[in-house]
């Protein structure tokens, strides 16, 4: 499996990171590219990938806040143009009545895709060619948390979330977790998780590496202290994602 940050921003832009957004890939395996969630910007990160907007079957959401979901109906209107026109949309309840809604809005829209939907809560199940767990997060709007298994990994989105142990127990084992870290530590925020309340919940956790993502513009400049104030908690690897990161989670002989 790998991983691209297409987005590592939060609802505040920056200059810098675009809002949410995930390409996922499994270059050796069967499963199809799947894209995680699309803020804004996140089109245009796409659209620097080899798989690019044209390669995207499947649309996965965490939640239905606008830096997660702003640039659907840019996704869709860029696929449309490019001749694509079928595309898998899948999230909480009321994905389907969200997608419903932003097309209204747009008559020269209507009748030109041929979208399906699928609505998931917490549990497992499978999409393009991905076993997938979730679990319910703690955050203002209802939001899913997933682990993506392949045959040669897994990994873990945390979505937007409070630090919590149901979060850390989905994470357990994966090589890499990438969890929302909005503020440094000394903020008080709810919502969301600080450096130290972060290591504190990922203590004791078997986990190959974390990115810190969903980054406010209160980070900036408090990158090295937040990784080594996870650090501090959690005996990991700890690193702050960019935009255009991809990781490679494939094992190799021997590990």
């Amino acid at each position: 499996m790998r991983v691209t940050f297409l987005g590592t921003g939060a609802a505040m832009p920056t200059g810098e990171r675009f809002q949410t957004g995930l390409l996922l890939e499994d270059p050796d395996g069967d499963a199809e590219p799947l894209l995680v969630d699309c803020g804004s910007g996140v089109l245009h990160g796409l659209a620097a990938t080899d798989v690019g907007y044209e390669g995207i079957g499947t649309v996965l959401l965490t939640h239905h806040h606008l830096d997660h979901v702003s640039d659907l109906a840019a996704l869709l209107k860029a696929r449309w143009l490019a001749g694509e026109t079928e595309l898998e949309i899948v999230g909480p309840e009321g994905t389907r009545e969200l997608l419903e809604g932003l097309l209204s809005v747009h008559d020269y829209m209507q009748g030109r895709f041929q979208l399906s939907f699928r609505e998931v809560g917490p549990g497992a199940f499978s999409l393009a060619g991905y076993d997938i767990e979730a679990v319910e997060t703690v955050h203002s709007m209802y939001c899913l948390a997933y682990r993506f298994e392949t045959a040669d990994a897994a990994f873990t989105f945390s979505a937007d979330t409070e630090a919590v142990e149901s979060v850390a127990e989905l994470a357990d084992g994966s090589a890499v977790l990438a969890h929302d870290c909005s503020f440094p530590d000394g903020i008080d925020v709810d919502n969301h998780p600080t450096p130290s309340q972060l290591g504190a919940v990922l203590s004791g956790h078997e986990i190959g590496r974390v990115y810190l993502t969903h980054l406010y513009p209160h980070t900036d400049g408090h990158h090295d202290e937040m990784t080594e104030s996870v650090e501090e908690r959690f005996d990991g690897d700890v690193r702050v994602a960019r935009d255009g990161l991809t990781v490679d989670l494939r094992r190799r002989d021997g590990e």
